[in-house]
């Protein structure tokens, strides 16, 4: 699967963009229907402009425009200059330009589409603030609604639990929705949410994809300054300590994610806290 995060999420799909002083000739109707033709598609006009291809409608679950959806999808210019794809992408629709929103409504889980997507349903005349999407740019998406989420916290949720099972783990959870397993609680000092600390550690997905990792002697940080789920996870355990946090998207990265990160991700860390330095 190819890395989306920064390209999608940071350069296609959300609705923010800057430069409203810059100038250009936007690609018009004209543009789309000579692509149409020149493609020999047959295409359907909503009311509010988009062009889409129903390949296949679904047969699960609809999305609605306040919904979490997984969506696979492949991303490209008038001109077919891609802009990107991925197997795998967690989005909520309320975050995305109007034309990538209005398309994925169209379709129940399961179903696949191409969406042409005007200018004015995307980034407008000023493009995105990356500079990636020039201004006046028609986008073309083909996509695949693998599934509709009403509630994302059970999903975290039930990953979570079913990493636990599946690794045969003894794992506690807190009351923000934490879990942690503690392998040795330590000897030392407890920190506190403002304690600096030095802290040995490795990052990685339910899936085993490591995102990140400290050297043996650890990295220094302070407690306020980390995700929620670090911040509070620390403070379980004494110098010397170590363990596992399993941090749901809520207490990491948000729906938005980080670097690469994806949004809705659930965290896992084996962490050891070699000392507190207050």
């Amino acid at each position: 699967m190819k890395s989306y995060l920064t390209l999608f999420l940071s350069i296609i799909l959300f609705t923010s963009c800057l430069k409203d002083d810059v100038s250009c000739t936007p690609q018009t109707e004209d543009d789309i229907i000579e692509y149409i033709e020149s493609k020999e598609l047959a295409t359907t006009e909503s009311d509010s402009g988009l062009h889409y291809i129903i390949e296949n409608e679904g047969t699960g679950k609809a999305a609605t425009e306040n919904s979490v959806v997984d969506i696979k999808y492949k991303a490209h210019l008038l001109n077919g200059t891609d802009n990107g794809e991925s197997e795998s992408s967690i989005l909520n629709l309320e975050t995305l330009i109007p034309g990538l929103s209005e398309g994925i409504q169209l379709l129940k889980e399961g179903g696949k589409a191409t969406l042409i997507i005007p200018s004015e349903l995307a980034f407008g005349e000023t493009g995105n603030s990356s500079g990636s999407i020039p201004c006046g740019t028609v986008l073309i998406f083909e996509i695949e609604l693998i599934a509709v989420h009403d509630d994302y916290d059970a999903q975290n949720e039930a990953a979570i639990l079913k990493y636990i099972d599946d690794n045969n783990l003894e794992a506690t959870k807190t009351e923000s929705g934490l879990y942690y397993v503690v392998n040795n609680e330590g000897t030392g000092e407890i920190p506190t949410s403002n304690s600096s600390v030095t802290v040995a550690y490795k990052g990685y997905f339910l899936n085993g994809t490591v995102f990140d990792e400290s050297t043996v002697s650890g990295a220094t940080f302070g407690l306020n300054q980390v995700i929620a789920g670090w911040t509070e996870g620390l403070q379980l355990f004494k110098e010397g300590g170590d363990g596992v946090l399993l941090i749901p998207y809520s207490l990491g990265y948000g729906e938005y994610g980080q670097g690469t990160i994806p949004g809705y991700s659930v965290l896992a860390f084996d962490v050891k806290l070699i000392s507190v330095n207050d």
